[in-house]
């Protein structure tokens, strides 16, 4: 596969001199301005931060609870952006895992400030419910049922397992008599395994991408790229001694600069006895959130936000269980149908690394060249916090937008049970 073998194009242009400037800022930008028709019902993106990602159960956020993750968030988009706080009709909050999300998405409001008069919900479509979030508030807002809200993700992997929320036993015993109901059933990283083989996809094709995504991060994170989108959030952390103290985490910890195939090649599948997929070429467990203002132009511009990005659509699709790292390959020619763009329109792809046999198959078949596929790095190297990540990937979108005058970008990644999803966002800061 020769567009995977060039491991010297890995790292992002060196950054203007603005790349040290205050963390999640947008004041003072310019007009919006671009080739797409403005409209008082577009539907804009006023703001997008995130967490740092850390390692579950030994990272910087292993001590911290969801709303902890989330208050911070609320806090300085609205301080950033001077959102006022009752101006906020909805809340929706993507997660996976947590059974208890809405009681604590609604804590996390009231930990910022936010009114109870600001309703909040939950949303549950997998690893694209930080994305689905985003579209459900969207949608509210195409309908007319609200002129502004917030949307995003949030999980903790260290608190709460993927057993808890995924597993089998909840399941009718009866499912194993239907073929596609038994195979929602697989682990997706057997599931990637089996697909790597009918594929026929090399493993160090798939290690390559383990090596270009922590090339990238490390490369971004070395030029200072993530400090714009990242909200550093002071937290308690308890020691390997039993100590607790207080700490601040702005940066993720999962990125792993002298990463290279040598190291690579050491790691054994844990899915299958010399299996392709293992710890370097799949993402990382992890703990953080994310959350952006969703708004429509004219309540927007009457409330003085900055209106940094529009969003344009969002598609979802359907495959077979065992397919679902088809998922992006199928979502990204939908939703670019929808828009009237075409792949040579888009700038960036932000591709979620669920696993590299997920970026191989979205590579090959749309053809995406490497220096836009995931520029900063993907979840390989940042983490993957399951109902966080598709917020996460706009945060982190949407700076690279505009710091390469670029115009248009795509979020996607594949679901498990077999679905996909993508939507594109429009950069108006040029």
């Amino acid at each position: 596969m020769h567009r995977l073998q060039n491991l010297s194009d890995l790292t992002p242009s060196v950054p203007t001199n603005n790349s040290n400037k205050k963390n999640y800022h947008w004041k003072n930008t310019i007009k919006n301005a671009g080739p797409s028709p403005q409209s008082p019902d577009d539907i804009v993106i006023c703001g997008a931060v995130r967490t740092a990602l850390t390692k579950a159960k030994r990272g910087g956020f292993k001590d911290t609870k969801t709303e902890e993750l989330l208050a911070p968030l609320f806090t300085a988009l609205i301080e950033e952006t001077g959102l006022k706080k009752d101006a906020i009709q909805d809340i929706c909050i993507g997660n996976v895992l947590q059974r208890s999300v809405a009681l604590c998405s609604r804590v996390s409001q009231y930990f910022a400030g936010v009114p109870s008069s600001v309703p909040v919900h939950t949303i549950n479509r997998q690893c694209s419910s930080g994305l689905q979030a985003i579209a459900a508030v969207a949608a509210s807002i195409k309908a007319n049922y609200i002129d502004i809200g917030l949307a995003g993700g949030v999980e903790s992997m260290t608190n709460y397992e993927m057993s808890d929320a995924l597993s089998p036993s909840d399941i009718s015993t009866s499912a194993y008599d239907v073929e596609l109901a038994r195979n929602c059933l697989i682990p997706m990283g057997v599931v990637s395994e089996l697909f790597t083989e009918k594929m026929k996809y090399s493993r160090n094709n798939l290690d390559i991408i383990g090596v270009h995504s922590q090339k990238k991060a490390a490369k971004a994170n070395e030029m200072g790229l993530f400090k714009e989108e990242i909200v550093p959030v002071t937290t308690m952390f308890k020691d390997s001694n039993g100590n607790t103290k207080e700490i601040l985490v702005q940066e993720d910890d999962g990125i792993r600069p002298n990463t290279n195939l040598k190291n690579l090649e050491k790691l054994k599948s844990p899915f299958k006895k010399g299996g392709s997929s293992h710890s370097g070429n799949s993402s990382q467990k992890s703990d953080g959130a994310a959350l952006c203002i969703v708004a429509r132009r004219s309540k927007a511009e009457e409330l003085g936000l900055p209106i940094i990005a529009k969003f344009h659509a969002f598609s979802l699709v359907g495959v077979a269980p065992e397919q679902y790292p088809e998922g992006p390959a199928l979502a990204i020619p939908k939703v670019l149908k929808e828009t009237g763009l075409t792949m040579g329109d888009i700038d960036i792809f932000e591709v979620n690394e669920a696993f590299a046999s997920v970026v191989h198959h979205t590579i090959e078949e749309l053809k995406i060249p490497q220096h836009k596929l995931n520029p900063k790095g993907g979840a390989i190297a940042i983490g993957h916090p399951l109902g966080c990540t598709g917020a996460r990937q706009l945060a982190t979108l949407l700076p690279e937008l505009r710091r390469t005058k670029s115009r248009y970008g795509i979020v996607s990644m594949c679901i498990g049970t077999g679905m996909g999803a993508a939507a594109v966002f429009e950069n108006l800061i040029l």
